[in-house]
């Protein structure tokens, strides 16, 4: 009896640590909505870059996922507004990457508050 109360409890404890911290696990409809997401959009990625162009994009998201996120979006809203004319190759990946590094680029300024300490050793120097 005191094992079936223990193993209730931890179930009851695994399901509200599962809740707290949004394990997709527990919500099988919003797990296969995610992956249908993520089906679209390497669709629409396919059709509009090249070969070379989506190994490139693929290795940055490996390094900064952030960024290939961006990159990919913007690539996915040109595409529905049609801006873009065929295929992107390789070289224009690159140019879309610099424009997006341009635009999320942080400043950096180191600025140094140079206090003057009074010194008494200063004026006794004669």
């Amino acid at each position: 009896m005191a094992d079936e109360e223990l193993e209730a409890l931890r179930q009851q404890r695994l399901a509200e640590l599962q809740a707290k911290h949004g394990d997709p696990s527990g919500d099988p409809s919003q797990q296969e909505a995610k992956q249908r997401e993520a089906e679209i959009r390497n669709t629409i990625l396919a059709q509009v870059l090249d070969q070379a162009a989506r190994a490139r994009l693929s290795n940055l998201a490996l390094v900064k996922p952030d960024k290939a996120k961006a990159v990919e979006n913007y690539l996915i809203q040109m595409a529905r507004f049609g801006q873009l004319a065929g295929k992107v190759s390789e070289q224009g990946l690159i140019e879309i990457l610099e424009k997006v590094s341009q635009q999320t680029e942080k400043k950096t300024t180191v600025k140094f508050n140079r206090r003057k300490v009074l010194d008494s050793d200063e004026d006794d120097d004669d």
